[in-house]
């Protein structure tokens, strides 16, 4: 089947998050939060490497919610589950429809961290993954030295499958190793 044609639900939730398709209008939201968590997000994170405008936050989110009517790319915002508070971002991209293969990818605003907002997150998109999306392979990467990164798969139960070295560039331009985790059917 195309892609295309799957029905996959815009929004998810869980006990205390709810999580939607990027929906266009959300790029201030999301603007405010890599804003206030720059510091935090820079090292590790392409997009948080250069302020953007409100207007590049809101194009980014557009075009996050038309790869997801693509099936190019699943990105979900994350809120509290009274939809009041913006926490951060999880999804997949890249994908392989063929295989399934999924790549999960995640991000949270620095005033939420360590609640286990992320973890609770990570773990309704794995068994979104696997039981919706019939996915038979999820992988997440993370730079071996970002531990609070880490620590979502290594909590969920993903194995370490190896250190790709020199995988990408800190913000100081060094070069740093990505440790590959996976979980498979």
């Amino acid at each position: 089947m195309d892609p295309i044609l799957l029905e996959i639900p815009t929004e998810l939730k869980t006990d205390r998050l709810w999580l939607h398709v990027p929906r266009p209008g959300e790029g201030k939201v999301v603007h405010e939060a890599v804003r206030e968590s720059a510091a935090e997000l820079k090292p590790w994170l392409h997009f948080a490497r250069k302020e953007q405008t409100i207007e590049e936050s809101e194009k980014n989110v557009r075009k996050a919610y038309s790869d997801f009517i693509l099936r190019k790319a699943l990105r979900y915002h994350i809120y509290t589950k009274d939809k009041k508070a913006f926490l951060g971002v999880i999804g997949f991209s890249p994908i392989d429809w063929e295989i399934p293969k999924l790549e999960m990818y995640y991000w949270m605003r620095t005033d939420a961290a360590g609640k286990g907002y992320m973890s609770e997150a990570a773990e309704a998109m794995s068994r979104f993954a696997f039981d919706t999306l019939k996915a038979n392979r999820v992988e997440i990467r993370a730079a071996t030295e970002n531990k609070a990164s880490r620590s979502i798969p290594e909590k969920l139960g993903y194995r370490l499958e190896g250190i790709m070295k020199n995988m990408d560039r800190h913000s100081d331009g060094c070069l740093m190793d990505m440790c590959l985790y996976a979980k498979t059917t």
